[in-house]
Formats: C-alpha cells, structure tokens, sequence
C-alpha cells in the first residue's frame, strides 16, 4: 500500500486550495492507498475529507501544529491541538495515542521548521526525511540522518497544495499504518516538486493577505 503522509486542504489558512473531496479522488485516480491530511493548526480538513473514505481508501486525520520552537505534525488525531510551546503540544497529540512528526525540520529555508537536538528525541517519533517541498536535498538528507542515528521513523510526505504534488512523496507499507510506523516496517520514497509550485504558493499567499 501506498500512503503520502503530510498533504494540506483548503482548511490551511492562506496556503491551502484543494477541497477534501478533490484530495481524495485525486489520489485514489494517481493509485494511493491512503493519505494524511495536515492543514495548519486544524484538523478540519482531515475530518471532512474522512467522510470520503471508501472500503479501499483510508484518511489519517492530522495537523501540522505551530510551535515555539517549530512545526510539528501530529498523526492519527481525533481532537484539535492548540499552537503553544513544544511540550505542550507534543502532550496534546500523545494525550490522543497521537504519532509526532517532524515535518522538514532541516529546511533551511523555512522559518517554522524545528531544527531537533538530541535532548528532543523523547518527545519524536518521526522524523520526515524526505519532503518533496525540500529545495536543498541536502536539508532532507540531514533530516534522514539525524532520524537513523537517533533510531526515530524516517517517513516522507509530498507537503502537497495542488493536485499534481499529491502522491510525489510517501510511504510503501504493507499492512495498518500506525502499526508500520511503529515497527519501522515501511518503505519511505519521494521525488521532488517543480520549483514552479513554489512560486504558485507564494503568489496564492499574497493574494490572501
């Protein structure tokens, strides 16, 4: 099976477009087996597009929460979590047996991105080590690194705006997707997004503000 772990809606303020249904469609049509939604501080998008779940097709229900120290992505959600400082957050997503990722925390050129020390490594359980939004690969690849040295699950996502980002990033599993995480038994894979998408995110930004 084959999953992208880190997709956004329209429901993500200012840099979202897709509706939840046409998330859905389009990633049953590019032969996903599932995806994750993770709008910005909501997990309203992965509510409403769970409603188009089908026999073959499975919804994770997310959020990628800002925090003091950067974003983090909480998985398998059933309840909001509140931005707010790391710890916190990080008890919000595992008060709902939650799976805390770290979503491009290497990017050097995001400001949000959570740039991990050791010392953090209790409070993680994923670390997304390819992100198809990811310009330097030299930025996933220390996202990767720092996910094996520290014996974390190295995932990846497509960070998906638009439809043809949908699917560019993922895992290959073959079995319940929280039970894979845990065990580490998963294939992560991704390719990279045209640096046209980029622009495109930008121009929706402004036209927003």
């Amino acid at each position: 099976m084959i999953f992208d772990l880190h997709v956004h809606s329209r429901y993500s303020p200012r840099c979202g477009y897709m509706q939840p249904e046409e998330i859905v469609k389009t990633a049953i049509k590019k032969g996903l087996d599932g995806i994750a939604v993770t709008d910005h501080n909501t997990i309203a998008g992965g509510i409403r597009a769970k409603a188009f779940e089908t026999r073959d097709f499975r919804v994770i229900v997310g959020s990628e929460v800002l925090t003091d120290r950067g974003e983090v992505i909480g998985l398998f959600l059933s309840e909001e979590v509140a931005p707010g400082n790391f710890e916190d957050v990080v008890a919000a997503i595992r008060d709902q047996s939650g799976v805390v990722v770290l979503p491009h925390p290497f990017d050097r050129l995001r400001s949000t991105a959570l740039h991990p020390q050791p010392a953090d490594v209790g409070q993680i359980d994923a670390v997304e080590g390819f992100n198809a939004r990811c310009i330097f690969q030299a930025d996933n690849r220390a996202a990767a690194e720092f996910g094996r040295e520290h014996n974390l699950a190295v995932i990846a996502g497509s960070d998906a705006h638009f439809p043809g980002e949908i699917g560019r990033a993922g895992i290959r599993l073959d079995g319940e997707p929280e039970e894979c995480l845990q065990s580490r038994d998963f294939q992560a894979f991704g390719r990279r997004s045209s640096l046209l998408i980029h622009a495109r995110t930008k121009i929706m930004k402004f036209s927003r503000i």
